[in-house]
């Protein structure tokens, strides 16, 4: 498992609390937590600092406290947001997911696990109209958002996206793990839809580029014994775990799932997981923080999708200048699925003209992008 992601440091405006180091160091440095914001921090341990400090206008988001400490800071002037009971996720969770979270308990089957709870919970309540449901969700999302937001501050972003269908054991997976491992070691954050597939690979790709290249051949073929996550997602899952065990400690990429397709679990490869409940926010927040870029390797109607999704921005320059775009496989994207054309003639005249490509083979895919980003 990896440690919880090193935060950058705050600036002076900030007064977000997020973990006990951080409320200590606050409590410590400031002698007050007056204007702070405290993230889902269990503070059942802090009562003296809480019936001793000034919390005037401070907000305490999901924090566990002693009746008595939760007394004082409401008379206090402070906004107290209990935790949610009977929840299978937690909607002021201040850091993305890890692999370890939300497969925890996968040993009594993938059923049990909280990311398989939190889809049952999400099935149960999305078409209910119960508005409580549908604020927890939000509230949930947009901590989430925050919390990735911080993650990747000041990353060189590539986001690979691709179809979920790619099985292991495949060329096209392998090579889509290279590709990963290749925009890893040269410097960049890979960032996928963090779901199976092609959006695994990358991930895995990610994650062996600390490693020897002999590695991630020995991980192919492990993985191979479970192709896909039908029609077990455990021991889909659980081939996965089997190489991060033996090869504990890989590099580290992010994956941005959803609940939304909860029939597709999420990948154990992605480092951070920042999974959501409303897709469309998911979408557009993996295009939005892909910020050297998108390679887009073929897929179906979300992959095409996706690449509208990115272009509309870089057409408008709405966020700025237009960052590259590279589609791998002339066959898939001017015969099959004709996008490229579509794509070309947006293009031409405009900015984002000299920032789009095309590739047949998925090993021209990492070094156009570099040119392109350049």
């Amino acid at each position: 498992m990896h440690p919880t992601p090193a935060r950058p440091e705050r600036a002076s405006h900030d007064r977000e609390i997020e973990s006990l180091t951080e409320f200590d160091e606050a409590v410590g440095r400031h002698g007050s937590l007056a204007r702070f914001r405290v993230q889902a921090v269990d503070l059942t341990a802090r009562t003296d600092a809480l019936l001793t400090v000034d919390t005037t206008e401070a907000v305490f988001l999901g924090c566990p406290m002693e009746p008595e400490a939760a007394a004082h800071v409401r008379a206090s002037g402070a906004l107290v947001f209990p935790p949610v009971p009977g929840l299978p996720f937690d909607p002021y969770r201040g850091f993305v997911y890890t692999p370890d979270e939300l497969f925890a308990s996968l040993g009594d089957g993938y059923e049990g696990t909280p990311d398989a709870r939190s889809y049952a919970w999400f099935q149960a309540t999305k078409s209910d109209g119960d508005v409580f449901a549908s604020m927890l969700r939000s509230i949930h999302d947009d901590a989430v958002s925050d919390a990735l937001d911080e993650l990747l501050a000041g990353a060189r972003v590539v986001g690979v996206m691709g179809g979920h269908a790619m099985s292991r054991g495949t060329d096209a997976y392998a090579g889509a793990a290279r590709l990963g491992r290749e925009l890893a070691r040269g410097g960049f954050t890979v960032a996928t839809g963090g779901g199976p597939g092609a959006m695994e690979a990358a991930n895995l790709g990610a994650y062996a580029a600390p490693f020897e290249d002999t590695m991630l051949d020995d991980a192919l073929q492990l993985l191979a014994k479970a192709p896909s996550f039908r029609p077990s997602v455990t021991e889909w899952v659980r081939a996965a775990f089997e190489v991060r065990e033996r090869w504990p400690g890989g590099g580290e990429s992010v994956g941005i799932p959803t609940w939304f397709y909860g029939h597709e679990p999420p990948n154990a490869f992605a480092a951070h997981i920042a999974k959501y409940f409303a897709n469309a926010t998911r979408e557009d927040g993996l295009l939005a923080r892909s910020t050297a870029g998108v390679v887009f390797l073929p897929g179906a109607a979300g992959t095409v999708q996706e690449i509208f999704d990115n272009a509309t921005p870089n057409y408008y320059e709405s966020r700025g200048e237009p960052t590259p775009m590279v589609l791998v496989n002339e066959d898939h994207w001017t015969r099959e699925l004709p996008a490229w054309s579509l794509l070309r003639s947006l293009a031409r005249g405009r900015a984002m003209e000299s920032r789009i490509a095309l590739v047949d083979r998925i090993e021209q895919a990492a070094p156009v992008l570099k040119r392109l980003c350049s």
